[in-house]
């Protein structure tokens, strides 16, 4: 919705985004700011950064009879939190890897008693409802817009984007008295732009028979007739202008639907399948927005691992789940963001995980989509407070610049404690390039997703095995070094205009369409002390301008750099996937093609990397919490040992090149990261620690 287009710059070449948009004042650098006002009030501040910068047209004001907003609390001592944080993830410190119990986490570093009570006795003042959440970091807010936005002293204005998008967002920056200023991170549910999606992406164009095809598919090595080779831009192209499908099949999945489970360990180096190497002993989480038919579960598993075999899951709903939301007042959560919206996304997750770790106990942990962001943020914090999971694997965000700084520091204070606790977090890069905002809210500015984005979440990115077809040989292995390249479907996703290399609809049309890896420089996030590493610093790399380059970091920072590790994401490298719906499943995707099929996106690669670790914890019999500074260990002493990585030099490697603006390079990019998974050496060796408990 808010328009910001930040130049990527390339040694002194510019990489634009559509418009050039500036801005003056957009955020503020100052931590707090002094207003002025009648002597009978208490003195006020200005939380920093509380001000949604936008170009978009103001069209009104926005008023309700009742809305809820959460403030997010800061955490007591923040400078011990985060030197807790650096000793805990330092190999050779004495709390290297010695993770917090349940429960330690609040106990060090929740607001004081005083603190939620201050804050809390100033909202009730100002004639608001406050209730507790879950968590001791946030507080609910209920009340009139009149009442909520003179409690903060600011004003709530409609908007529309140039989509044509409809929204409301504070048009004024925020202010509190200054005795509780200093205990508030910021304010969730002022604007309704935090409409999370998921990242999946199915294959346009299947033709019924395959099998006249696969005979001229000399870049596949297939046995059976369903195979065929990779797909061209000139089949795309004449999908697109005449409506002509093309045939393709893939993998050893029913009807060349995509990768098998054996077939994908195989291809990523899985070492010998045992109770120890796949993840027997360990709870994983997927954290989803939509339901799912567990039958659906069920026929996949038992095509793959036979009748005796029974998923461990169980459901787990927060504020009362997609098929009965209980949706924060004033807030939106739509009948055709709910239900079964995203039934396709749940059952990928959950079948991806089971395919790398087939003996985990899955949590399925379910919220309602909502367009404030309140629910999402209500379910991190319970997978963080119940802390059963070892790993949680999330494929939905939206863009960086459709949240806010209140919103993602609220989310930033959550994945800290699952870090401190041991806790894996994994989430999508995203599945438009670089041109992160597409599906969140069309736009087509540079700009990456939140929370992959975020310093403690691991961000995974996409890669392709482009000419690589295993056929259906159950254990292919990997392929040939060089094969695996960035996911961008035959190089079309880019920023460039309307060209004979695009057909004439320009890269972003492709971007939308046959998608790529996300990646790039964030928009909040200041880079971490753990990432460093070659080609961590680069001719794309930007600094801290207190805008639109990692605004919460001081001016020149380096920013922080997404995605960390990648995995194949391509849907016509796609992995096989069963979903069903009907009448009785509302709002069903997978209604309109129940079944096989094949699917792909960083929401496949995504559960791959956190499933790997769940294997890894299982053999180790410890927890690994948060890999990315492990992964950056690897990348500065051994990375061949542990990561494939995608360079872009050679022959095979020229089939896409780039995520539409950042290229793939040796060592670390912002196309695909440090690389993608060796599943042995990352399993049973990496360095280790001393843990917590194994699940």
């Amino acid at each position: 919705m808010r328009l910001l287009n930040r130049p990527i710059r390339a040694g002194g070449a510019a990489v634009l985004g559509l418009a050039t948009i500036a801005l003056t004042g957009a955020f503020s650098s100052a931590h707090a700011g002094t207003a002025s006002s009648p002597a009978a009030t208490p003195r006020l501040t200005t939380l920093s950064n509380s001000l949604p910068a936008t170009t978009d047209r103001q069209t009104g004001s926005f008023t309700a009879a009742s809305m809820s907003v959460e403030v997010a609390l800061a955490p007591r001592n923040e400078a011990g939190l985060a030197g807790q944080l650096r000793a805990v993830y330092t190999p050779g410190s004495r709390l290297y890897h010695r993770f917090l119990a349940r429960g330690q986490f609040d106990r060090m570093f929740a607001p004081t008693a005083a603190e939620r009570s201050a804050v809390s006795a100033y909202l009730t003042g100002a004639g608001l409802k406050v209730s507790s959440t879950s968590s001791p970091f946030l507080i609910r807010v209920t009340g009139s817009s009149a009442r909520i936005t003179a409690a903060f002293h600011t004003s709530l204005s409609t908007y529309v984007d140039p989509k044509g998008i409809r929204y409301y967002s504070n048009s004024r920056t925020l202010s509190v008295p200054s005795s509780i200023a200093g205990a508030i991170q910021g304010v969730v549910g002022l604007t309704n732009t935090v409409r999370a999606h998921s990242m999946v992406v199915k294959p346009l164009g299947r033709a019924a028979k395959a099998a006249s095809r696969a005979a001229a598919a000399p870049r596949s090595t297939p046995t059976a007739s369903c195979e065929t080779g990779y797909v061209t831009a000139a089949e795309l192209f004449n999908l697109v202008n005449n409506g002509v499908g093309f045939p393709y099949g893939y993998g050893g999945g029913p009807s060349c639907s995509g990768l098998t489970p054996s077939q994908t360990n195989s291809i990523y180096g899985a070492p010998y399948p045992s109770w120890r190497t796949q993840g027997a002993g360990v709870t994983a989480a997927v954290f989803e927005l939509s339901a799912y038919q567990q039958s659906d579960i069920a026929t996949w598993a038992s095509t793959f691992y036979g009748p005796r075999y029974t998923p461990k899951l169980t459901n787990i709903t927060v504020d009362g789940g997609p098929l009965a939301p209980v949706c924060p007042a004033g807030d939106t959560c739509p009948a055709n963001f709910n239900g079964y919206a995203g039934d396709i996304e749940v059952d990928a997750d959950i079948e991806m995980t089971l395919a790398v770790a087939k003996d985990a106990h899955v949590l399925v942990y379910n919220a309602p989509n909502d367009f404030t962001g309140q629910t999402e943020l209500d379910e991190y914090s319970a997978i963080a407070s119940q802390d059963m999971a070892s790993t949680v694997s999330s494929s939905w965000g939206v863009c960086e610049n459709d949240v806010t700084a209140g919103y993602v520091q609220a989310e930033n204070t959550i994945f800290e404690q699952m870090a401190l606790q041991g806790q894996s977090m994994f989430n999508s890069a995203g599945d438009t390039g670089a041109f992160g905002c597409i599906r969140s809210d069309g736009t087509a500015i540079v700009n990456q997703s939140d929370p992959a984005s975020q310093p403690w979440v691991t961000s995974v990115g996409g890669t392709s095995l482009e000419s690589y077809n295993p056929g259906t040989n159950p254990n292919p292995g990997p392929p040939a070094r060089g094969t695996e390249t960035v996911w961008n479907v035959d190089n079309l996703c880019n920023g460039q205009g309307p060209a004979a290399a695009n057909d004439q609809l320009g890269g972003i049309f492709w971007c939308t369409n046959t998608g790529a890896g996300g990646g790039g420089s964030s928009q909040y996030w200041g880079r971490p002390f753990y990432q460093r590493g070659p080609g961590v610093n680069n001719a794309y790399t930007t600094y801290g301008n207190g805008s639109t380059n990692c605004a919460l970091a001081r001016t020149g920072t380096p920013c922080r750099e997404v995605p960390d590790i990648s995995a194949n994401a391509d849907e016509y490298t796609p992995y096989a996937e069963y979903c069903t719906g009907s009448a009785s499943t509302p709002y069903s995707v997978c209604a309109s093609f129940s079944g096989w099929f094949g699917i792909g996106g960083t929401s496949l690669s995504t559960p791959l990397w956190a499933a790997v670790i769940a294997d890894r914890n299982g053999f180790q019999r410890h927890r690994t919490g948060n890999i990315n500074p492990l992964v950056y260990y690897w990348l500065r002493t051994n990375p061949g040992r542990y990561l494939n990585d995608i360079t872009g030099i050679g022959a095979l490697q020229q089939a896409a090149t780039t995520n539409g603006v950042y290229p793939t390079t040796p060592g670390y990019d912002e196309a695909t990261g440090a690389g993608t998974p060796k599943m042995a050496a990352i399993i049973m060796g990496g360095f280790g620690g001393f843990g917590r408990h194994w699940r």
